[in-house]
């Protein structure tokens, strides 16, 4: 079980990076933007209380129930994996540069070549554009493949992210897993 990191946790996490959850020819390795100071503090990716994110996993039916971040070692089984585009924690995701997203994508896709998921889901769409240059791409999947990988762009699931509703979220989330499975 969690527990809530203090004010000092929280300012130590500033900077530090969490382990991937990754392993060789998975299904769907979701990439986020980069991990929270909040993550950082617990070593979890996507731990803040109100991020969307596992609940869309379930509801996008990836998973047979809703996962806590402590549970993400879990995913292995399921062919699931998470990363980010950039690694070092921080407080938002607007304190990042143009050249770290460049340089995330780059690592990113080398990464991908490494492991060689059968898709690469990044969870942010503007984060997804400024890493690879795309400033046109849109919410769905892609054309092309990244590191040889297909590539499917999903919404933030951050609570910030409010115009998609965690219906929605589950609805794209399913699309994915729909595109996945379809092959």
């Amino acid at each position: 079980m969690r527990t809530r990191p203090t004010k000092d946790e929280l300012a130590a996490a500033y900077g530090k990076t969490i382990d991937d959850v990754i392993a060789p020819d998975l299904d769907v390795l979701f990439c986020g933007i980069n991990p929270g100071l909040y993550s950082g503090a617990l070593g979890l990716h996507f731990a803040r209380p109100g991020n969307r994110f596992w609940p869309a996993l379930h509801r996008g039916g990836f998973t047979p129930r809703l996962l806590d971040p402590s549970e993400q070692d879990e995913l292995l089984g399921y062919g699931l994996g998470i990363t980010n585009v950039v690694a070092r924690t921080t407080a938002r995701a607007d304190e990042l540069t143009k050249d770290e997203f460049l340089e995330g994508g780059r690592l990113l896709t080398a990464r991908v070549a490494e492991y060689r998921p059968r898709w690469l889901a990044v969870v942010g769409i503007t984060a997804f554009r400024t890493a690879f240059g795309l400033p046109k791409a849109k919410v769905g999947p892609q054309d092309g493949a990244i590191g040889g990988a297909r590539v499917w762009v999903l919404p933030n699931p951050s609570g910030l992210n409010a115009h998609w509703t965690p219906p929605a979220l589950g609805d794209e989330f399913g699309r994915l897993r729909a595109g996945v499975h379809s092959e």
